[in-house]
């Protein structure tokens, strides 16, 4: 019997969370158009990584993080993890633009 609620618990966490993931994705898809739209605007590959704008993200992220009380270092990676994606992707994309 406490397996069963347990099950049901966790599919009712998983559920919420499906619903969480559904709000960010166009969030993330917004955020991709526009480093699409920076990107366009890039004539040198060395403005691809700006550390002091990356530095500036993560710093900002990191406080609003411990404001709310939650895992700063975690957020910040997730953050970090989502930048580094971007930066492949530009990096990847501004080849092909020669």
């Amino acid at each position: 019997m406490i397996n069963k609620t347990k099950k049901q618990l966790i599919s009712n966490i998983r559920s919420k969370i499906d619903h969480v993931d559904e709000k960010i994705l166009p969030l993330i898809i917004k955020r991709f158009k526009l480093v699409e739209q920076a990107l366009s605007l890039k004539t040198k590959r060395s403005e691809i990584i700006d550390r002091k704008r990356i530095n500036q993200i993560l710093n900002k992220i990191e406080k609003k993080s411990k404001k709310v009380k939650t895992n700063p270092k975690l957020i910040k990676s997730i953050w970090m993890s989502m930048i580094q994606s971007f930066i492949r992707y530009e990096k990847k994309e501004f080849n092909k633009k020669k």
